[in-house]
């Protein structure tokens, strides 16, 4: 018998020569490194490049929401560990521009979970696909498979351009300026793999609102945001965009600065470009945790880093690429499959009724809808993908996209269908009612696969869908459109920051055991395009969380005025009041009496942190292990008060406050009578934890004690709100970190 073809040999004049160049490379560098010829330090970014990203793997282990799988890899004895190994069962990122789908692209992704993964997709908050515990080896097939089919994981991680989001609803939205879809496909293939964008410290991320009043594409959170907006110019309406710089969530969020409020469309590409060039050469390289571009502004200031991208945009060579795509907007317009025609009259089964309100938006083009289908935890099997991928060749077409919600939507549905729709998603377990309301938890994968993950926030996630979808015909319309984000850590990969109800996961030490914890952060803002963040109010328990959840939203239905947001509610009350609310919930019965609250949601195992590991994509780990220092969370939380209250110096002064006491707490450890002289406890931490690398640990090193140093000896000669609101986030993770070294200098085996 001949020799089977590879998928090289049999996709060789479906992929562009290029591509497949750069897939071969890629291919020779694993050769290499299985060789021992090519260092691992080397060799990483290489494959993250490529979307290749080392997870936290367990051979046995994957919680779907409501049980845990049991998985079987050919890899050995593998468990989840710090030290993962390079060619250990990992992630493959598949970037989707703009979350844009075609049935086709869907059958060769539901193919590839089938064959190389555990038959589940995942959908990630920047409407990328992922398939996790995947095989290195396996990857560069997997990459001519979907590049054969118009797909590239270039770039998907590691320093670059990441995927480049928009709204779901481009083109059908009922308020947007205009549709924004052919700009962002256009900046997605101007950048990706452009030269000026391959020296970064760290990511890039780019979003598109079509506009400024709803969730859109959050451009307040992004690296640059683009909100369409028109205007008159002689007599003539131009197009444009509304242009903000600076923005990111992750440990310290900054909420996204004007950069300009009308930049006309032949303008937008040039300018990425020269912000590209500009945080290229001025951006942090050496200290990764400061690499973004949010931390250039802070320290440039906004006028400034205006200047230099304007004074960059002045001396770059033209490019034609820059405005050729403007000649043919309409190529990525969406033709509708089916004629449109009424629902009236049409039979309804069993849970339409239910479904037809929360996940179904009437479009701007008459008799035509846009049909949001539900995924627990942003997953979907292989059969579902595949199944899907059917449906919507029969009712849609390709007008398919992924959301940042971790959703799929299907458009332009002609209303007469919308009932047979129903009933075929419902066939293939896909008719979950709620999109976009509380019961939708948004989750990262946390301690799942992701390195950096401390508590299980998909775990966490599926017990509160259950718990909310139980009552969800009898939530208050309050309440309903509420949004619930969990990130496993810090990082706020689950936009926990732009949440009505945030939550990240950290640990405490009780009792010599490591206990599983989520921060609550309150008063984030998911419309305005991510208008608004959070703050962390208390750390409860993991187990405790669906208790806060409860007390909260019903404090909010009893005691809200009319029409009273959420977020006004909870700054009408004060965070003083909603902390005491929260007050009784935030204690751990012993390990005899509930031995449950030291396991993690989802995994029976005693709940331990020593699992993790350096993250390769959004920073270094930080293992936030933690004793009571409850002296410290206080003037911490104070000085949020004050922040709320317009009161900026008391605010920062207060933070800074929290930070030298909680130095001392340490340094009393082995210096009991240790004046409360600042500069003498900052000098006795410096000298006792910080030269001695007490206070280090095994990947942040002494980044968190920089945050200590810096506020001590900054002269500050103008107190204002962002001055005083970052101090406020890292006092916060000074004090984690300062729980970290007092329980590993503190340890105590259970």
């Amino acid at each position: 018998m001949p020799e089977a073809l590879t998928w090289k040999e049999k996709l060789k004049d479906q992929v562009p020569e290029d591509l497949a160049r750069e897939i071969d490379n890629f291919e020779s560098s694993m050769a290499l490194r299985k060789q021992g010829k090519l260092e691992e330090s080397i060799f990483s970014e290489t494959r993250l490049r490529r979307g290749v990203y080392g997870q936290r793997y367990d051979n046995g282990q994957r919680f779907d929401g409501s049980r845990t799988q049991i998985l079987d890899f050919p890899s050995g004895d593998l468990v989840k560990s710090p030290d993962t190994r390079w060619d250990a069962p990992g992630m493959q990122r598949i970037k989707i521009p703009f979350g844009g789908l075609t049935t086709e692209q869907m059958d060769v992704l539901a193919d590839l979970a089938e064959e190389y993964s555990d038959s589940i997709l995942h959908i990630t908050t920047r409407q990328d696909v992922q398939l996790h515990y995947v095989h290195i080896d396996d990857t560069p097939d997997i990459m001519y498979r979907l590049a054969s089919v118009g797909i590239t994981t270039r770039e998907a991680c590691g320093n670059s351009v990441r995927n480049v989001t928009a709204c779901p609803v481009s083109g059908v939205c009922n308020t947007e300026a205009f549709d924004v879809t052919p700009y962002a496909k256009a900046c997605t293939k101007f950048l990706l793999g452009h030269p000026d964008c391959q020296d970064f410290g760290r990511k890039f991320k780019i979003a598109f609102s079509g506009c400024r009043h709803e969730a859109c594409g959050l451009t307040g959170m992004h690296d640059l945001g683009a909100i369409a907006a028109t205007k008159v110019v002689d007599g003539t309406e131009k197009r444009g965009f509304e242009l903000y710089v600076g923005g990111g969530l992750g440990a310290v969020p900054h909420q996204a600065k004007l950069f300009d409020p009308f930049v006309s469309e032949e303008e937008l590409l040039p300018l990425a470009q020269a912000m590209a060039r500009v945080f290229a050469r001025l951006g942090e390289k050496a200290n990764r945790a400061r690499a973004r571009v949010k931390f250039l502004i802070a320290k440039l200031g906004i006028d400034e880093f205006k200047r230099l991208v304007l004074e960059e945009r002045k001396v770059l060579p033209e490019d034609p690429a820059w405005t050729d795509y403007l000649s043919d907007l309409s190529v990525t317009d969406e033709a509708p499959l089916k004629i449109a025609q009424p629902m009236n009259g049409t039979a309804r089964t069993e849970g339409f009724d239910a479904w037809f309100r929360t996940n179904v938006y009437r479009q701007r083009q008459d008799g035509y809808v846009t049909a949001t289908v539900t995924l627990p935890l942003g997953d979907l099997t292989s059969n579902q993908m595949r199944e899907l991928a059917n449906i919507s060749r029969k009712y849609v077409d390709d007008t398919i996209r992924a959301t940042v919600e971790q959703n799929i939507v299907l458009r332009w549905v002609s209303e007469a269908d919308v009932p047979e729709l129903y009933s075929a998603l419902k066939a293939i377990g896909l008719n979950e009612p709620g999109a976009g309301t509380i019961v939708d938890v948004t989750a990262c994968p946390g301690t799942d696969t992701c390195k950096l993950g401390i508590a299980s926030s998909r775990g966490l996630a599926g017990e509160l869908r259950t718990r909310l979808g139980e009552k969800n015909l009898e939530l208050d319309e309050a309440i309903e459109n509420l949004r619930i984000k969990i990130s496993g850590c810090f990082n706020s990969c689950g936009q926990h920051h732009v949440a009505d109800l945030g939550f990240y996961g950290i640990s405490r030490k009780i009792a010599g055991y490591t206990v599983p914890h989520f921060q609550v952060v309150l008063g984030g803002q998911w419309t305005e395009n991510a208008g608004s963040f959070g703050l962390a109010m208390t750390a409860v328990p993991s187990k405790r969380v669906p208790d806060v959840v409860t007390r909260l939203t019903e404090n909010y239905i009893q005691g809200r005025n009319k029409d009273e947001s959420f977020q006004d509610y909870v700054r009408r009350i004060g965070k003083v009041e909603v902390k005491g609310l929260l007050d009784d919930l935030t204690t751990v019965p012993p390990f005899e009496e509930d031995p449950s609250f030291y396991t993690d949601w989802g995994d029976t195992r005693v709940f331990t942190t020593g699992d993790m590991g350096k993250g390769e994509c959004a920073g270094e780990v930080v293992p936030l292990v933690q004793f009571e220092l409850s002296n410290c969370e206080r003037e911490a939380f104070e000085a949020q008060v004050f922040l709320d209250e317009g009161e900026y110096e008391q605010a920062y002064k207060t933070a800074y406050s929290a930070m030298v006491h909680a130095a001392k707490a340490l340094v009393k450890t082995q210096f009991l009578d240790v004046p409360e002289d600042p500069d003498t406890i900052v000098e006795e931490f410096r000298t006792r934890f910080n030269d001695t690398e007490l206070f280090f640990d095994a990947f942040a090193k002494g980044k968190f004690a920089n945050y200590l140093f810096r506020v001590h000896k900054e002269e500050v000669s103008e107190y204002n709100q962002d001055k005083a609101h970052q101090v406020i986030q890292e006092t916060q993770l000074f004090i984690e970190a300062t729980h970290a070294c007092y329980g590993r200098m503190n340890v105590v085996t259970a």
